[in-house]
């Protein structure tokens, strides 16, 4: 009798089924291990920005594990400041704390330590102790920490500052849990310290990666130095000579392209204008100097006589000392325009008709009271400056109690500073007398103010720069 043909089939596949059957073990388990781990693969995230890096996180699993902080020393000529931001993935500020920014200062700055780089460096501790605190344990090693120092060490002669950046270096090596790399402390260049600053405001004001037209420009005026930045049209800067390129900075944010226009005045800033000033009169009196003070002012390690005139203190008097101390009809110049000292002055534009000014500017217009001194900023025009200085020029130093404000050290220097600050925007950097100008102590982002500062600009960088 013959066997039916389907049964014997049934049965020879079954027994290799069984003959074979650890082979198929082990491939269905390889394929099922293949799958799994192919499922429960974390896709692929898109950390660029904007053409940039941003850190992508190995932290933790909570929902700050997204968040990078950063924190920035503003080593500057008047006092030495810290400033601490966190950012998530997108590069938005989240609050440190209970405010969007941890921001804390001292006096004076590390300048004032020329003679001795180590003390230099540990006037930074407290401030590098309230910065760690606000910065969590875990993420300290991955939060980038910069020195920018600016026009204070700029001044300092020979190594000095040399020698005080590799103390800093080395202080935060023995003492921080930050990430310092090798070129994170360094005296940082007025077209970096005016473009970060540039960044900084735009940036607050959510103006970036919009067109050029719809930024703001910036004038910073700190203790050593005066800075302006404002963008100009990319037809503007394809037309540029060789020499006047050499001003522009480009720079690529939030998908636009800007062609900033940069410059800074080492020596024209308010403190170092004041030794610019009395350099002018020499050893004689001096129009700017309020009547009743016979003194001497230290800057940079060099005292000037700074003495008033018989007859006091006199608007026009300190005006013409000013513009001839700003080297307005300087004859070096080599453009069709230029601001003082034979500087080219970008050419103007859109990107310079809504100006912000900040720092000193702010400070002594709240301080004349023409400025709220407890308000984030103000609208002025440079003609204040002019009205509120020529105030300040009428009265003796012994009638200065008028204002209450002005530290007593500067007060012998008020009308002197006033004249400045109206001189150097309008007869320096050419601006109509009756422009309407902002003056910036702190910008509104979201709910919280934040410093209208360069550390912000720096900080973004840094952050972004993460590999």
């Amino acid at each position: 009798m013959h066997k039916r043909p389907g049964k014997q089939q049934s049965e020879s596949l079954s027994n290799k089924i069984y003959e074979y059957r650890g082979v198929l073990l082990f491939t269905s388990l390889s394929l099922f291990l293949i799958a799994f781990v192919l499922y429960f693969m974390p896709g692929r995230e898109n950390y660029s920005f904007n053409h940039r890096k941003v850190y992508p996180d190995h932290r933790s699993s909570s929902s700050s594990s997204k968040s990078t902080y950063a924190v920035i020393f503003d080593a500057g000529s008047s006092g030495s400041r810290v400033h601490v931001f966190c950012f998530d993935q997108n590069l938005d500020l989240l609050p440190v704390g209970k405010d969007i920014e941890l921001f804390e200062q001292l006096n004076p700055g590390l300048s004032a330590y020329a003679d001795n780089p180590k003390n230099a460096a540990a006037s930074l501790i407290s401030l590098l102790e309230k910065a760690e605190n606000v910065v969590p344990k875990g993420l300290r090693s991955m939060a980038p920490v910069r020195v920018g120092a600016t026009a204070g060490l700029r001044a300092l002669k020979g190594d000095t500052s040399d020698k005080i950046l590799q103390a800093v270096r080395d202080l935060l090596r023995d003492k921080s849990d930050l990430r310092l790399e090798d070129s994170a402390v360094s005296v940082i260049d007025g077209t970096q310290e005016g473009s970060y600053l540039w960044v900084t405001l735009n940036y607050l004001l959510g103006n970036l990666g919009k067109k050029y037209s719809d930024t703001v420009g910036v004038v910073d005026l700190g203790g050593g130095s005066v800075q302006m930045a404002y963008a100009i049209s990319e037809t503007d800067a394809a037309r540029l000579s060789e020499a006047e390129s050499v001003y522009i900075k480009k720079m690529y944010l939030k998908g636009a392209t800007y062609y900033l226009y940069v410059h800074s005045y080492l020596h024209y800033g308010l403190l170092a204008a004041r030794a610019e000033v009395l350099s002018v009169s020499k050893n004689s009196s001096n129009d700017c100097i309020l009547s009743g003070y016979k003194g001497a002012y230290q800057y940079g390690g060099k005292d000037y006589k700074a003495s008033a005139s018989s007859s006091g203190s006199s608007f026009n008097g300190c005006k013409r000392t000013v513009v001839e101390a700003l080297k307005v009809n300087e004859s070096t110049c080599t453009h069709e325009q230029c601001t003082f000292g034979g500087v080219w002055n970008g050419g103007g534009g859109d990107g310079q008709k809504n100006l912000y000014v900040a720092s000193f500017f702010f400070d002594r217009a709240a301080e004349a009271g023409f400025a709220g001194p407890n308000k984030p900023f103000a609208e002025v025009r440079p003609v204040d400056f002019r009205d509120a200085a020529r105030q300040a020029c009428q009265i003796k130093l012994e009638d200065a109690g008028t204002y209450p404000k002005v530290k007593k050290d500067n007060l012998p220097y008020l009308c002197m500073d006033l004249v400045y600050q109206y001189a150097l925007l309008v007869d320096g950097l050419g601006l109509d007398p009756w422009q309407k100008i902002t003056l910036v102590k702190k910008v509104k982002y979201q709910n919280s103010l934040v410093e209208a500062a360069w550390p912000l600009g720096s900080a973004i960088e840094a952050v972004s720069s993460l590999a």
